[in-house]
């Protein structure tokens, strides 16, 4: 049997947070949707895209919507938590959409110049790059950084579906485990 100061503990706390757990899950969510899209727009299996940035949908927007949403329903829209929280989704989405994106552009950009651009050693400005020069490559820089507004759209709306789904029909995983008798209720 469980002791009470286990039942108390910062475990039993973290999982009695659905809000963090639904919030998680869409995040999640969105990052298996990546995989999905890849396949259906392009063809292909490409497991990479789980651990990538960019893609449809967001999976950040899906996290920080999530989050918002949860707090909304189980605090109030009247409470300052959630009014910070949307504070922060707004950040991030904008930050995704703006920032990450054209930083993204750019280095689309950068990589389509010619490799004889990119080189190692000093020459002079009049003298034109001698083919016997080993020039080392230069790694790709990474282009798919930001998202489009669709992108971020889809993600914003599929974290609210998932975490208040979620909250209003199975509650935390605490309460999760406890109905399915893995924990003894508190």
């Amino acid at each position: 049997m469980i002791g009470s100061s286990l039942l108390d503990g910062p475990l039993i706390q973290l999982l009695d947070n659905g809000v963090l757990a639904w919030s998680l899950i869409a995040c999640g969510l969105a990052q298996l949707g990546k995989l999905l899209v890849e396949l259906v727009e392009h063809g292909r299996w490409r497991p990479a895209v789980l651990f990538e940035t960019g893609g449809m949908p967001s999976s950040h927007s899906a996290l920080v919507t999530g989050a918002c949403a949860g707090i909304g329903w189980e605090l109030g829209l009247a409470d300052p938590l959630f009014a910070f929280a949307c504070t922060i989704a707004f950040i991030v989405m904008y930050d995704a959409s703006g920032v990450r994106r054209a930083a993204g552009l750019q280095a689309a950009r950068l990589n389509a110049l010619p490799t004889t651009l990119w080189t190692t050693e000093p020459s002079a400005q009049t003298t034109p790059p001698q083919p016997t020069t080993a020039v080392a490559p230069l790694d790709r820089l990474k282009e798919s950084l930001g998202h489009t507004r669709a992108e971020v759209l889809a993600g914003s709306l599929l974290g609210p579906a998932i975490a208040l789904t979620g909250l209003a029909l199975a509650g935390s995983p605490l309460q999760i485990a406890q109905g399915w008798g893995w924990l003894p209720l508190a």
